[in-house]
């Protein structure tokens, strides 16, 4: 078997706690020996013929939950109401690490924007970084929102923002926005272990409203290079058995 480029395994898991590869793609190093195997106990007698990049995301219900509270970084706050909320991964693929990811935001039901208003929070330990992420969306034409801390970070490295009042300031705050659709796309990183209740509250509010939300950088990264590629060339779609 001829190796192609990259290493790409991924597994869905059922109800019943099995797992099914659903995706493989060997490459040049020890994994690429593995998932060479992999296909081979597979029955794959071909060489496979793989996009570069495979993009999971995670699924939440949009439904108000009353006893059960969702939080995307935490997958689900309290389980006490026995209401399951967490409902799966989706995944994107494509030659193009933008374009799967985006494709992946589209069949978790929250597609990438291509314009309008980016809020930005991000905890003390992010930062130093999150100047060189807002200014990606800049650079694409959108606009930013933050609160004080984040907002003050973004203004000294000479980016124009729109401050708002944090959750428990004041209003308009960040759920108004989100509830009023001003804002197109959340970055909010969680603070610590244990989140923050206007955290929780922003986040289920994005969920809720179907607004893409990014809880890391890298995620903030990827979902800018989406967007870019779309804007410029679009994506295309194949049938999943042209992937092996």
């Amino acid at each position: 078997m001829t190796f192609v480029s990259a290493l790409a395994c991924r597994r869905c898991g059922t109800r019943a706690g099995k797992t099914a590869v659903i995706g493989c793609a060997a490459g040049k190093d020890r994994t690429g020996i593995v998932a060479a195997m992999l296909l081979e106990l597979l029955g794959g007698d071909r060489e496979p013929i793989v996009a570069d990049f495979v993009e999971s995301n995670a699924v939440f219900p949009r439904m108000p939950l009353t006893r059960a509270q969702l939080d995307p970084v935490f997958e689900l706050v309290d389980r006490s109401g026995g209401i399951e909320t967490f409902l799966g991964e989706v995944m994107g693929l494509d030659a193009d690490l933008g374009i799967a990811y985006a494709k992946s935001q589209m069949a978790a039901g929250a597609p990438l924007p291509l314009g309008g208003k980016v809020f930005i929070s991000v905890s003390d330990m992010h930062k130093d970084e999150v100047a060189e992420v807002a200014r990606q969306y800049t650079d694409l034409g959108f606009e930013l929102i933050a609160t004080g801390g984040t907002a003050a970070v973004l203004e000294k490295a000479g980016l124009q923002v729109q401050r708002i009042h944090k959750l428990q300031e004041g209003r308009p705050n960040a759920v108004d926005l989100l509830k009023n659709k001003e804002i197109q796309l959340v970055i909010n990183t969680p603070s610590g272990a244990v989140p923050r209740a206007d955290e929780v509250k922003i986040r289920t509010t994005a969920v809720y409203t179907g607004t893409p939300i990014m809880t890391t950088l890298s995620s903030a990264r990827a979902a800018a290079l989406g967007i870019a590629a779309l804007k410029k060339s679009g994506y295309s779609v194949k049938p999943v058995q042209e992937y092996h």
